[in-house]
C-alpha cells in the first residue's frame, strides 16, 4: 500500500568539497550564458564574429579556463562535419518587471565561490559554482531538484535578471516556498518537436520582421541557448502490417510535409544555435534521453547541471536521467530562447519514497499508471515530485524515465530522480565516454547533487511525503478516457460492463442493456468478420513512455513469440503497429530474434515517431470503419502511450486504454477488452486447446535474460552515428540562405501570423472586458486536445472549407498538428474536436455553439467571427482542470485569434494557464465551492470583468468582481500569478514584451 504524511525525513549524499578558487574580477557575468553541446552533423548555423564576445572577455576567460574538453558523448562517432558552434553570444538585457530597465548587468556577486574540480589523475575538469562553498547548512537539506534551481540562480546572478535576493529565496526554500514566492529560472537549453517547433520558428521569423519594422536589427531575434528540434510528430500509420511500412510511411510523410520540413531546415540555417534532428530518427524524448541529454555541461571549462524546458509536456522524461526538465508553452519557450528568464513560483516538493520491489509479472507501465493515480488523487499540480528510498535500486533508468515521462498525467511539474550509480551505468550503456561519465560523477559529488546509497545519508526536507511499496503494484491498464483512471487487470471486464451501463462521462458510454451484446457481421478483405462493443480495432506499441524501456519492449516480443508457438494469431482487421522511439529498439529486437514474431502478429515497424499516441493512427480499413459508424459500436484502442483522451487516438475508437507493450500484444490477440484474463481463454491453440494469459506471459527472469544479451552499448553508438547523417529524403530538401523568411501568401502550411501587426513601442496596457458574451460553457477536464486538436481535419469543418477553397483535396488535408504553422487553419481548428461537450448545446456533442444574440447554432469559429466582426468581446466558462493534457500553445493562440478575452474556470492546468497569460487572455478562477452551475450561470448572460485600468494597480492573485447583465455578480481570483505575468499582460503578450525590450537595447 502507499501512504502519505505531513512530516518525515529523507536523505542526501554526503558532501564532497572541492577546493575553492577565486576568479579574477575581470570575469564577466555573461560567462554564465555561454554553453557547449554535443558534436553532431545536423544543420547548425554558427555566429558571425561580430556576435561573439569581445576579445577582452575572451582573453580574461582564457586566463582562468581549464584544459578540460567540452562536453561530448564520446569520440569519433560524435564528431561529424557540421557541428553546433560553441556560441559565445552574451545574453540580451531584458526587463524583469517591476525592476527598472538596466543598460548593463553587473558582475556576478558569487564569483568568489568558483571552485576547481580536480581530475583523479591530475589536472582539472573545470571550474564550477560550489554550493558547499557557501557554508550554509540550509542547502544540505534542500531537495536535489531545488539545488538545480539554486545553482542556476547563482551562476546567472547579475543583480538584474537574477538577483542575490532570488538566490536567498531558493536557499531558504523551506520557508519561502509556502509563501508562493516568485523566482527567475534560466534553463540551459530548449527542446522542441515539429508540431510545436513549426509555430515556434514561425513566431521567431515574424518577430524578426516586427523588430525590423520598429527600426531595429532583425538579427537581435536569435536563440541564445541551444535549441534542439526533433521531427517526430509527422509520421502517420498509413501503412501497417507490411515489411515495407517504414519506407512507405516515410514517403507519405515527406510528401505531406515537404513544405514544413523545408521551413524547419531554413530555420536551422537562419537562426543560430538551432539543431534539427531529421524525420525518421526517433521520438523526441527518447532521443533526448539517449543522445541529447548532457546531465552536466562543460562549457569551455565551466561546469553546470543540464536543465531543459520543452514545448512538449513529456519533456519531463529527462527527469529520470537526473536532468531538470519540464514542459512549457511554445511562446514561453520562445522567450527563453531569446534570453528571457522564466518567471516561476518557487515550487513545493513532494518526497515520494519507494520501497520493496515489483512482483513477478508486473511491468514499469503498471508502476507508472499506479503512481499516476496516486499523485493525481493526492494533488501535485505546480509541484515537483522527487523520488527516493531503497526501492530506487530496484528500478532501472528506463523504469525511472517511464515514471518521469507521465508527470503531466499526474499533474506535477517534474517527477525527478536524482543522479546515482544507476544513472551512471545508463550513461555508459548509451555510449557516453568514460571521461564524460567521470566528469559528471565528480561534478555532482562535489556540488552535493549525487546520491550514493553506500554512504551515510543526511536528512533533507520535503513539503510533504508519500510512500509506495513496489510490491503493492498490480498489473493494470488505464481508461477508457483518462490516463489516471487506472483499472487493475483482474477488474477490467467488470469495469468495462459498468462503463457500458454508466451515463456518458469519463467512465461511461450509456449503451442500453439490450444493445450491449450486439454482434455486427461484416466482410473484411473477403473474409467473414465480426465486431462487438469493446472489440479492439487498434493495437499500437508506441510512445516515448514505453518504447525507451527494453524490458517492456522485449517483453512484448516474448508474448508474440509464445503466442506464435502456441498457434495464436491476431485477427486481421485489428490495426496493429510498432513505432519505436529510436533505431536502438530495432537493433535489439533484431538481435534478440523477437522482431520476426512481432511481425507474424502484425506488429511490423511502421516508423520512428509518436504515431498513434499523438493521434496519427491513420485510417481504419473502410469495412471496419463502416461497421463501427453504422452500428454505433463502442470500439476500443489499446496503446502503450500516455494519453487516451476522447477523440485523440482515433475518431472511431471511443474507448482507449493505456497499457504496457506486452499487454497491447495480449489484447490484440484477445481482440476485445471484454475479457477476464484470469478466467477466460485468449484463444484456441493449434492443438485445439484453450490458451490463457498465463501461457503467453513471460517471467521476469526471461525478460531480464533477453535484455542482458540483446541491449548493447554499440547499438546506441551506431544508431546516433547514423542519425547525424540524416536520410536521403531529408538531405534532398533544399532551402534558401536568407535571414528573413519569404512568406508565400498561397501556402496552407506556413503563414505569417497577425500577432505583431501594427505594433508600436508603447505597450497597449490592460484591455477592458465589458458586456462579453459566453462563447462556450464547459464542464470539467476540457483538455488541450478538445481546445486545439492535433489529429485529423473533419471534412465538414471550417478548416476543411478553408483548405478546399484553396484547392487542397481531402486526401491532402493532413492533420491539425501538421498545419500549426498556418494561423488561418489553426484559428478555424480551435474548439474543433468532434467529441467536445459544450453545455450551451444542451447535450449535443460536437464543435458547435450558440450565437447568443441570434440563437443560431454555428461552428465555434463561425460564431466567434460573428462576435468579432460586431466588435463584441467573448469569454469561456469552464470547470476544473481546464487545459489539461499536452503543452499546446495553439490552445491559447487559437482562442485569442477567435477574440476570447478571458477564461473563467474552477482550475487550470499549469502550462495552459501560462499560455493564456502569454497570449494576453485573462485567466480567472471561481472561488472554492463555486462554479457556473452553483452560481446559476446559463452562459446566456453578458459579462463585465472589473479590472483596474492601469497594470500598476493590479496585483497577482487579487480578487476580481465579475458582473452580468441580469444583475448577478461573483468574485473570482485573478490568475496572473507573478508580477512578470502582469507585465506580459500590459504588453498584450509575452512575445510583444520581448520584442519591445530587445528593441530598446
Amino acid at each position: 500500500m502507499y501512504c502519505c504524511c505531513s512530516s518525515s525525513s529523507a536523505t542526501s549524499s554526503s558532501i564532497f568539497r572541492a577546493c575553492t578558487h577565486r576568479f579574477a574580477s575581470t570575469l564577466s557575468s555573461s560567462l554564465n550564458r555561454s554553453f557547449s553541446s554535443p558534436s553532431r552533423t545536423f544543420v547548425r548555423n554558427s555566429p558571425s564574429p561580430a556576435t561573439c564576445r569581445s576579445l577582452s572577455f575572451s582573453s580574461a576567460f582564457r586566463s582562468i579556463r581549464c584544459s578540460a574538453p567540452r562536453w561530448s558523448h564520446g569520440v569519433d562517432w560524435r564528431s561529424p562535419i557540421s557541428l553546433r558552434a560553441q556560441i559565445r553570444t552574451a545574453s540580451p538585457v531584458v526587463e524583469r518587471f517591476p525592476r527598472k530597465i538596466a543598460t548593463m548587468a553587473s558582475e556576478n556577486p558569487f564569483n568568489g565561490i568558483l571552485s576547481c574540480l580536480p581530475k583523479p589523475g591530475g589536472g582539472e575538469f573545470g571550474k564550477f559554482y560550489s554550493l558547499p562553498a557557501l557554508n550554509d547548512p540550509r542547502i544540505d537539506k534542500l531537495p536535489y531538484s531545488i539545488r538545480i534551481l539554486l545553482e542556476s540562480a547563482i551562476r546567472n546572478c547579475d543583480n538584474f535578471q537574477v538577483t542575490k535576493e532570488d538566490v536567498e529565496k531558493i536557499i531558504d526554500w523551506e520557508n519561502s516556498a509556502p509563501k508562493q514566492v516568485e523566482i527567475p529560472f534560466k534553463p540551459a537549453r530548449v527542446l522542441l518537436q515539429d508540431f510545436t517547433g513549426v509555430p515556434a520558428v514561425v513566431d521567431l521569423a515574424s518577430m524578426r520582421e516586427a523588430i525590423k519594422d520598429l527600426g531595429n536589427d532583425a538579427d537581435k531575434i536569435n536563440p541564445l541557448v541551444p535549441v534542439d528540434l526533433v521531427i517526430d510528430h509527422s509520421v502517420q500509420v498509413d501503412v501497417a502490417r507490411s515489411e515495407n511500412a517504414v519506407q512507405a510511411n516515410m514517403d507519405f510523410e515527406f510528401k505531406r510535409n515537404k513544405e514544413r520540413f523545408a521551413f524547419l531546415k531554413w530555420g536551422s540555417t537562419a537562426f543560430r544555435n538551432m539543431l534539427v534532428v531529421p524525420p525518421g530518427s526517433g521520438i523526441v524524448h527518447q532521443v533526448n534521453l539517449e543522445y541529447l541529454g548532457r546531465v552536466v555541461f562543460n562549457t569551455e571549462g565551466l561546469l553546470y547541471p543540464d536543465s531543459v524546458v520543452g514545448t512538449d509536456s513529456h519533456t519531463t522524461m529527462i527527469d529520470g536521467l537526473g536532468v531538470a526538465g519540464w514542459g512549457v508553452g511554445g511562446i514561453e519557450a520562445e522567450a527563453a530562447m531569446l534570453g528571457q528568464p522564466m518567471s516561476m513560483v518557487l515550487p513545493g516538493v513532494v518526497g515520494f519514497k519507494l520501497s520493496g520491489k515489483l512482483h513477478e509479472g508486473v511491468t514499469a507501465t503498471d508502476l507508472v499508471l499506479t503512481v499516476t493515480q496516486i499523485l493525481r488523487k493526492y494533488g501535485v499540480v505546480g509541484k515537483f515530485v522527487e523520488f527516493y528510498g531503497e526501492g530506487m535500486s530496484k528500478l532501472s533508468l528506463a523504469d525511472r524515465a517511464t515514471i518521469a515521462n507521465m508527470s503531466p498525467e499526474y499533474g506535477a511539474t517534474m517527477g525527478f530522480f536524482p543522479v546515482d550509480h544507476v544513472t551512471l551505468q545508463y550513461l555508459k550503456l548509451t555510449g557516453r565516454s568514460d571521461e564524460t561519465v567521470a566528469m559528471i560523477e565528480a561534478y555532482l559529488r562535489a556540488n552535493n547533487m549525487f546520491v550514493d546509497y553506500n554512504e551515510p545519508q543526511q536528512d533533507r526536507v520535503y513539503s510533504s511525503y508519500l510512500e509506495l511499496d513496489l510490491a503493492d503494484v498490480d498489473p493494470c491498464i488505464s481508461g477508457p478516457k483518462r490516463p489516471h483512471d487506472r483499472v487493475p487487470l483482474k477488474n477490467v471486464k467488470a469495469d468495462w460492463h459498468s462503463c457500458l451501463d454508466n451515463k456518458v462521462g469519463f467512465k461511461g458510454f450509456a449503451v442500453p442493456k439490450e444493445e450491449q451484446q450486439k454482434v455486427v457481421k461484416f466482410s473484411f478483405q473477403g473474409q467473414p468478420s465480426e465486431l462487438k462493443h469493446g472489440s479492439v480495432v487498434i493495437a499500437a506499441v508506441t510512445s516515448c513512455t514505453n518504447t525507451s524501456n527494453p524490458s517492456v519492449m522485449l517483453g512484448a516480443g516474448l508474448v508474440a513469440k509464445k503466442a506464435c508457438e502456441l498457434g495464436l494469431e491476431v485477427k486481421p482487421w485489428v490495426k496493429t503497429s510498432l513505432a519505436p522511439g529510436s533505431g536502438v529498439v530495432t537493433k535489439y529486437l533484431l538481435q534478440s530474434g523477437l522482431q520476426k514474431y512481432l511481425n507474424q502478429q502484425g506488429f511490423h515497424i511502421v516508423g520512428f515517431g509518436c504515431t498513434t499516441c499523438i493521434g496519427n493512427s491513420g485510417d481504419l480499413d473502410e469495412s471496419v470503419a463502416s461497421a463501427i459508424a453504422e452500428n454505433d459500436l463502442v470500439a476500443a484502442a489499446v496503446l502503450s502511450g500516455n494519453r487516451n483522451f476522447e477523440g485523440r487516438v482515433h475518431p472511431l475508437t471511443r474507448a482507449n486504454y493505456l497499457a504496457s507493450p506486452p499487454l497491447v500484444v495480449a489484447y490484440a490477440l484477445a481482440g476485445t477488452v471484454d475479457i477476464d484474463f484470469e478466467k477466460e481463454p485468449i484463444g484456441t491453440g493449434r492443438d485445439g486447446k484453450s490458451v490463457y494469459f498465463k501461457d503467453i506471459w513471460p517471467t521476469s527472469e526471461e525478460i531480464a535474460e533477453v535484455v542482458q544479451s540483446s541491449v548493447l552499448p554499440e547499438m546506441f553508438k551506431s544508431t546516433y552515428e547514423a542519425i547525424t547523417k540524416g536520410n536521403q529524403l531529408w538531405n534532398q530538401v533544399s532551402v534558401p540562405s536568407s535571414s528573413l523568411y519569404a512568406w508565400d501568401p498561397d501556402s496552407t502550411y506556413i503563414h505569417k501570423p497577425p500577432y505583431f501587426n501594427g505594433m508600436s513601442m508603447d505597450p497597449p496596457g490592460p484591455r477592458r472586458v465589458k458586456d462579453a458574451y459566453c462563447l462556450l460553457l464547459f464542464g470539467d477536464s476540457i483538455t488541450t486536445d478538445h481546445i486545439s486538436p492535433a489529429g485529423s481535419i473533419h471534412k465538414d469543418s471550417p478548416a476543411a472549407k478553408y483548405l478546399m477553397d484553396r484547392g487542397v483535396g481531402r486526401k491532402d488535408f493532413n492533420s491539425y498538428g501538421s498545419r500549426r504553422g498556418n494561423d488561418e487553419v489553426m484559428a478555424r481548428g480551435t474548439f474543433a474536436n468532434i467529441r467536445i461537450v459544450n453545455k450551451l448545446l444542451n447535450g449535443e456533442v460536437g464543435p458547435k455553439t450558440i450565437h447568443i444574440p441570434t440563437g443560431e447554432k454555428l461552428y465555434v469559429y463561425d460564431a466567434a467571427m460573428k462576435y468579432k466582426s460586431a466588435g463584441q468581446d467573448t469569454i469561456v466558462l469552464a470547470g476544473a482542470e481546464y487545459g489539461s493534457g499536452s503543452s499546446r500553445d495553439w490552445a491559447a493562440k487559437g482562442p485569442m485569434l477567435q477574440g476570447v478575452k478571458a477564461v473563467i474556470a474552477k482550475s487550470f492546468e499549469r502550462i495552459h494557464r501560462s499560455n493564456l497569460v502569454g497570449m494576453g487572455i485573462i485567466p480567472l478562477c471561481f472561488k472554492s465551492g463555486e462554479d457556473a452551475e452553483t452560481l446559476g450561470l446559463t452562459g446566456h448572460e453578458r459579462y463585465t470583468i472589473d479590472l483596474p485600468p492601469k497594470v500598476s494597480e493590479i496585483r497577482p492573485g487579487q480578487d476580481v468582481t465579475v458582473t452580468t447583465d441580469n444583475g448577478k455578480s461573483f468574485t473570482c481570483t485573478l490568475r496572473f500569478d507573478t508580477e512578470v505575468e502582469l507585465e506580459y499582460y500590459d504588453h498584450a503578450g509575452i512575445l510583444q514584451y520581448v520584442i519591445r525590450n530587445l528593441a530598446r537595447q
